[in-house]
Protein backbone atom coordinates (compact mmCIF):
# COMPACT_ATOMS: atom_id res chain seq x y z
CA UNK A 1 0.00 0.00 0.00
CA UNK A 2 1.31 3.53 -0.82
CA UNK A 3 1.13 6.29 1.40
CA UNK A 4 1.25 9.66 0.85
CA UNK A 5 1.48 12.76 2.87
CA UNK A 6 -0.87 15.65 2.66
CA UNK A 7 -0.28 18.92 3.01
CA UNK A 8 -1.97 21.43 5.42
CA UNK A 9 -3.95 22.83 2.55
CA UNK A 10 -5.40 19.38 1.36
CA UNK A 11 -6.34 18.49 4.81
CA UNK A 12 -8.42 21.96 5.25
CA UNK A 13 -9.84 21.63 1.45
CA UNK A 14 -10.70 17.67 2.57
CA UNK A 15 -12.30 19.27 5.85
CA UNK A 16 -14.35 22.01 3.80
CA UNK A 17 -15.50 19.42 1.64
CA UNK A 18 -16.53 16.99 4.29
CA UNK A 19 -18.58 19.69 5.71
CA UNK A 20 -20.56 20.21 2.52
CA UNK A 21 -21.05 16.61 2.11
CA UNK A 22 -22.71 16.46 5.72
CA UNK A 23 -24.57 19.48 5.03
CA UNK A 24 -25.82 17.77 1.50
CA UNK A 25 -27.05 15.12 3.86
CA UNK A 26 -28.80 16.80 6.12
CA UNK A 27 -30.95 18.77 3.52
CA UNK A 28 -31.36 15.60 1.56
CA UNK A 29 -32.48 13.49 4.85
CA UNK A 30 -34.37 16.05 7.05
CA UNK A 31 -35.55 13.97 9.15
CA UNK A 32 -33.07 11.59 10.51
CA UNK A 33 -30.21 12.01 12.52
CA UNK A 34 -26.42 12.03 11.07
CA UNK A 35 -23.09 10.39 12.35
CA UNK A 36 -20.14 11.19 10.76
CA UNK A 37 -16.95 8.92 11.43
CA UNK A 38 -13.44 9.75 10.81
CA UNK A 39 -10.15 8.10 12.06
CA UNK A 40 -7.87 9.99 14.56
CA UNK A 41 -4.61 9.51 12.65
CA UNK A 42 -2.06 12.46 13.91
CA UNK A 43 0.66 13.36 11.65
CA UNK A 44 0.51 14.37 7.42
CA UNK A 45 -0.37 10.73 6.67
CA UNK A 46 -3.94 10.04 6.60
CA UNK A 47 -4.59 7.01 5.07
CA UNK A 48 -1.93 3.77 5.36
CA UNK A 49 -2.46 0.47 6.89
CA UNK A 50 -3.14 1.12 10.71
CA UNK A 51 -5.58 3.99 9.35
CA UNK A 52 -7.58 1.89 7.41
CA UNK A 53 -7.70 -1.26 9.98
CA UNK A 54 -9.18 1.68 12.31
CA UNK A 55 -11.34 2.65 9.74
CA UNK A 56 -13.34 -0.90 9.12
CA UNK A 57 -13.10 -1.35 13.24
CA UNK A 58 -14.92 1.71 13.14
CA UNK A 59 -17.64 1.05 10.35
CA UNK A 60 -18.27 -2.41 11.92
CA UNK A 61 -19.28 -1.14 15.45
CA UNK A 62 -21.06 1.75 14.12
CA UNK A 63 -23.13 -0.58 11.69
CA UNK A 64 -23.67 -2.50 14.37
CA UNK A 65 -24.45 -0.14 17.14
CA UNK A 66 -27.06 1.60 14.96
CA UNK A 67 -28.35 -1.90 13.21
CA UNK A 68 -32.30 -1.92 12.97
CA UNK A 69 -31.96 2.09 12.80
CA UNK A 70 -30.10 2.75 9.68
CA UNK A 71 -31.28 4.59 6.82
CA UNK A 72 -28.14 4.65 4.55
CA UNK A 73 -24.58 4.18 5.13
CA UNK A 74 -22.01 5.58 2.53
CA UNK A 75 -17.64 5.42 2.90
CA UNK A 76 -15.59 7.16 1.03
CA UNK A 77 -11.55 5.93 1.29
CA UNK A 78 -9.25 9.22 0.68
CA UNK A 79 -6.20 10.13 0.69
CA UNK A 80 -6.83 12.82 3.39
CA UNK A 81 -8.48 9.82 5.89
CA UNK A 82 -11.43 7.71 5.62
CA UNK A 83 -14.61 9.07 6.14
CA UNK A 84 -18.34 6.98 6.77
CA UNK A 85 -21.94 8.94 6.89
CA UNK A 86 -24.53 6.78 8.65
CA UNK A 87 -28.11 8.01 8.63
CA UNK A 88 -30.56 6.76 11.54
CA UNK A 89 -33.97 7.24 12.84
CA UNK A 90 -32.64 7.74 16.10
CA UNK A 91 -32.71 11.27 17.52
CA UNK A 92 -30.34 12.83 18.17
CA UNK A 93 -29.50 12.80 21.86
CA UNK A 94 -29.87 9.08 22.06
CA UNK A 95 -27.11 8.53 18.67
CA UNK A 96 -24.79 11.22 20.73
CA UNK A 97 -25.02 8.69 23.47
CA UNK A 98 -24.58 5.29 21.53
CA UNK A 99 -21.81 7.90 19.52
CA UNK A 100 -19.83 7.99 22.74
CA UNK A 101 -20.34 4.48 23.55
CA UNK A 102 -18.80 3.31 20.79
CA UNK A 103 -15.81 5.90 21.45
CA UNK A 104 -15.55 4.77 25.25
CA UNK A 105 -15.67 1.16 25.05
CA UNK A 106 -14.15 -0.52 21.85
CA UNK A 107 -10.19 -1.66 22.07
CA UNK A 108 -10.06 1.35 19.10
CA UNK A 109 -12.75 3.43 19.94
CA UNK A 110 -9.93 6.11 21.05
CA UNK A 111 -9.17 6.19 17.56
CA UNK A 112 -12.50 6.84 16.33
CA UNK A 113 -13.98 10.27 15.92
CA UNK A 114 -17.84 9.62 15.79
CA UNK A 115 -20.02 12.75 15.54
CA UNK A 116 -23.56 13.37 15.45
CA UNK A 117 -24.26 16.71 13.42
CA UNK A 118 -27.06 18.84 14.54
CA UNK A 119 -28.83 20.86 11.65
CA UNK A 120 -26.33 23.29 11.30
CA UNK A 121 -23.53 21.25 9.86
CA UNK A 122 -21.85 21.26 13.50
CA UNK A 123 -20.96 17.99 15.71
CA UNK A 124 -22.91 17.86 18.94
CA UNK A 125 -20.34 18.37 22.27
CA UNK A 126 -20.47 15.42 24.27
CA UNK A 127 -21.13 17.81 27.45
CA UNK A 128 -24.37 18.80 25.52
CA UNK A 129 -25.56 15.34 26.81
CA UNK A 130 -23.80 15.31 29.69
CA UNK A 131 -20.82 12.67 28.58
CA UNK A 132 -17.36 13.54 30.01
CA UNK A 133 -15.13 14.96 27.20
CA UNK A 134 -12.42 12.25 25.55
CA UNK A 135 -9.10 11.71 27.60
CA UNK A 136 -5.34 12.22 25.76
CA UNK A 137 -4.22 8.43 24.29
CA UNK A 138 -0.96 8.55 26.54
CA UNK A 139 -2.04 10.34 29.74
CA UNK A 140 -5.22 11.45 31.80
CA UNK A 141 -5.63 14.99 30.62
CA UNK A 142 -8.18 16.10 28.41
CA UNK A 143 -7.42 15.25 25.01
CA UNK A 144 -8.16 18.67 23.82
CA UNK A 145 -5.65 20.00 26.81
CA UNK A 146 -2.60 18.02 25.29
CA UNK A 147 -3.43 18.33 22.04
CA UNK A 148 -3.30 22.34 22.17
CA UNK A 149 -0.46 22.43 24.17
CA UNK A 150 1.96 19.78 22.35
CA UNK A 151 2.37 17.91 25.64
CA UNK A 152 3.09 14.24 23.36
CA UNK A 153 5.40 14.50 20.66
CA UNK A 154 3.73 12.68 17.30
CA UNK A 155 6.75 10.28 17.61
CA UNK A 156 4.57 9.29 20.85
CA UNK A 157 1.15 9.49 19.62
CA UNK A 158 2.17 7.64 16.23
CA UNK A 159 3.95 4.46 18.87
CA UNK A 160 0.95 4.75 21.11
CA UNK A 161 -1.72 3.97 17.94
CA UNK A 162 0.65 1.64 16.42
CA UNK A 163 0.74 -0.24 20.02
CA UNK A 164 -3.27 -0.02 20.32
CA UNK A 165 -3.87 -1.07 16.82
CA UNK A 166 -1.40 -4.01 17.43
CA UNK A 167 -3.25 -5.51 20.17
CA UNK A 168 -6.08 -5.26 18.71
CA UNK A 169 -5.14 -6.93 15.55
CA UNK A 170 -3.64 -10.12 17.82
CA UNK A 171 -7.26 -10.26 19.35
CA UNK A 172 -9.24 -10.33 16.09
Amino acid sequence: MTTRRITLNELLQSREQRWAKQLELINAYPYTTLVCLTVIMPGNVKRNSLSLTVAHAAVEAIQQHFMGNTIDLQKRDLETGYEAYLLTTLPKEKAKHIACQIEDSHPLGRLFDVDVINEEGHPIPRLAIGEAPRKCLICDNEARYCMRNHTHTQEELQHKIAQMIEAYVRRV
